[in-house]
């Protein structure tokens, strides 16, 4: 068989010519097309999802968290004093302070300062202590000045950053029941106790809102 194009002679049966390798005649060569892999447009993974979940390791247990409470604890008695010494002058209360004395009962002592005053320091604790939290934990630092000088964070379920609202709830849900009369103490007792035996290391009020608390150092898992 003669190719048309360079004219050079090819074996019988053959499609192609051997020389240029140009279609000879009498042949019907059908292109293969290359299939390109499909684009992929699946949707893009989600700022959630992105987070891998925490490990074992990460959670922090009730002795971690021992310090860091401590170091909140001072921290919210400054402004604590502050109003305290504020009122019982503004208040006329300052008085009781000097007749305390050991073996009071507590019915005594609410009658020396009055219930309005005891009242007003009890609220002025509850939303210090709210304004406290929930603005540290939802901030981006993810934690107190307490957590943070011990190297703690506050997230969610998935490691991500909360909001003020479930930082608020964690506050509602643990803290403010601590003050309630009776069931205060067992409150806090049950809640300790949660801290150091769950597989997260999750106290009662971190189960009632969805909140984790972790070892910073190990790595941060939220990112801006």
């Amino acid at each position: 068989m003669i190719c048309t194009a360079c004219g050079a002679k090819s074996a019988e049966g053959k499609p192609y010519c051997g020389a240029c390798g140009r279609p000879l005649v009498g042949f019907s060569v059908g292109r293969v097309a290359t299939r390109s892999p499909a684009p992929d447009f699946s949707p893009a993974t989600s700022p959630a999802e992105s987070f891998a979940a925490p490990s074992s390791e990460q959670y922090a247990g009730f002795w971690l968290r021992v310090p860091a409470a401590i170091i909140d604890l001072i921290i919210l008695a400054i402004p604590l004093a502050m109003a305290v010494s504020y009122l019982s002058v503004a208040m006329g209360s300052w008085r009781a302070f000097l007749k305390l004395h050991p073996g009071q009962s507590p019915e005594e002592i609410v009658a020396a300062f009055g219930r309005t005053y005891l009242f007003a320091i009890l609220c002025f604790f509850i939303v210090t202590g709210w304004l406290y939290f929930a603005l540290f934990e939802s901030s981006p630092w993810q934690g107190t000045l307490g957590k943070k000088f011990i190297g703690l964070s506050v997230a969610d379920l998935r490691g991500n950053r909360v909001t003020f609202r479930r930082a608020s709830g964690r506050f509602f849900g643990g803290r403010l029941l601590a003050h309630l009369p009776f069931i205060g103490s067992l409150y806090i007792t049950v809640d300790c106790i949660c801290a150091g035996l769950t597989s997260r290391k999750q106290a009662l009020h971190d189960m009632l809102s969805g909140c984790l608390v972790l070892r910073k150092n190990e790595g941060m898992l939220y990112r801006e």
